[in-house]
């Protein structure tokens, strides 16, 4: 070690959730080690999210470490300040040992083992390095976009905020994830001209059978799945979450639905050329897939609710045979 390093054992790269999560078990065990976070700690959910954003799970699935959702609507849909609130509030639950405004700009293997860190003017060697820094850090921009006009306005959905900070005029959302699905319904509460450019993202119900489908599918361990017991395998690594919302105590989002109120349903952006938006004919399909989607999650929970019927039927049986 020369010199100006500083040893410590683990270093955690990024003080998002995940980052102070393993932060809180490591305080938990004594482990020595120090986060570090470019910006500010869970900063994503207070300056990535548009104003009318909620969770699309629901909050009694919110739990992180020691720090479990304690309100009085387990079954709803925390919104933007309900969840900046709760994320800061499991920051003041335990005393992390935060490096705010710390950018890690180098990790390196170090000639006596371990790593070699740069965060910020520092150099550290830690034993064991975590890669906290998530998925989504870096907005992805298609290449085309930058010979759009610049008289057209554009913005990434990490910067969206609300409708009236658009310009006049129709808007075209790109990409039918959570984020562009649920943006395409803010927009059109307040009255825009919409076009949607649909991808391969899939659907699910809100609610079915009389719960919600969250509830089904904790029941049946689907969040249990690890990578390595995932039917897809790496696949659900990369796989796009299901378009569905939590607003207004939650609801499908039934792209159909919207184009019979007037939102023009496009396949996929493949370019723009000289100000024409050239699209894939994938749309029926990509709608089609969606809805097979949705309907094998309504088939799985309903092969689950007749296992459980069976199983509850033999053991009925059992201990009425038992009484004889």
């Amino acid at each position: 070690m020369t010199q100006n390093e500083k040893s410590i054992p683990v270093i955690i790269v990024g003080g998002g959730q995940a980052g102070l999560s393993m932060s809180w078990y490591l305080c938990r065990e004594k482990v020595e080690h120090i986060v570090f976070e470019a910006k500010t700690a869970c900063h994503s959910w207070d300056d990535e999210r548009w104003d009318n954003f909620c969770l699309v799970t629901p909050n009694w699935q919110c739990e992180l470490p020691g720090h479990p959702y304690k309100g009085n609507d387990p079954h709803g849909f925390m919104v933007k300040q309900e969840i900046i609130d709760y994320v800061k509030g499991f920051v003041d639950s335990f005393t992390p040992p935060l490096r705010e405004h710390t950018a890690v700009t180098s990790i390196t293997r170090h000639q006596s083992g371990g790593y070699r860190v740069v965060a910020g003017q520092e150099v550290w060697h830690a034993q064991h390095v975590v890669i906290a820094s998530g998925a989504y850090q870096d907005a992805v921009i298609p290449g085309y976009a930058s010979a759009i006009d610049p008289a057209i306005y554009q913005v990434h959905s990490q910067d969206y905020r609300n409708a009236a900070e658009l310009p006049e005029g129709a808007v075209l959302v790109v990409g039918s994830g959570q984020s562009g699905a649920q943006i395409v319904e803010d927009l059109f509460l307040e009255k825009r001209k919409l076009h949607l450019c649909v991808g391969s993202a899939p659907r699910v119900s809100r609610f079915y059978r009389g719960r919600d489908v969250v509830d089904w599918l904790a029941d049946m361990h689907f969040y249990d799945l690890t990578v390595d017991n995932h039917p897809l395998r790496d696949g659900a690594r990369d796989k796009t979450n299901h378009y569905v919302t939590g607003r207004n105590g939650g609801h499908d989002l039934d792209l159909r639905l919207f184009a019979q109120k007037g939102v023009g349903l496009h396949g996929s952006l493949e370019n723009i050329r000289d100000e024409v938006a050239h699209f894939a004919p994938d749309l029926k399909d990509n709608l089609d897939d969606a809805d097979k989607t949705n309907a094998d999650i309504k088939k799985s929970i309903d092969a689950y609710i007749a296992r459980e019927d069976q199983c509850s039927d033999r053991s009925t049986l059992r201990a009425g045979m038992g009484t004889q």
